[in-house]
């Protein structure tokens, strides 16, 4: 599975890494995932991550895909 980097919701993105979760379990497993890797955290904040937005910036979601593997 090979993913764009296009603008995804965090929910959207979550299911594809946990397709079996319900959308609101998966985004705080995305969450959890991306609060325990620290390098990741430091790329986001290069960003302007913001954990409370809705939606991730392409850039955003390649850095995702860098750190934690395609879904």
């Amino acid at each position: 599975m090979s993913i764009t980097p296009r603008f995804y919701s965090k929910k959207e993105l979550a299911l594809l890494f946990f397709p079996h979760s319900e959308p609101r379990t998966a985004a705080s497993h995305l969450a959890r995932w991306i609060a325990n890797c620290k390098p990741l955290q430091t790329a986001l904040a290069a960003t302007h991550y913001d954990p409370r937005a809705k939606y991730l910036s392409p850039r955003q979601v390649k850095l995702i895909i860098e750190y934690l593997g395609e879904p």
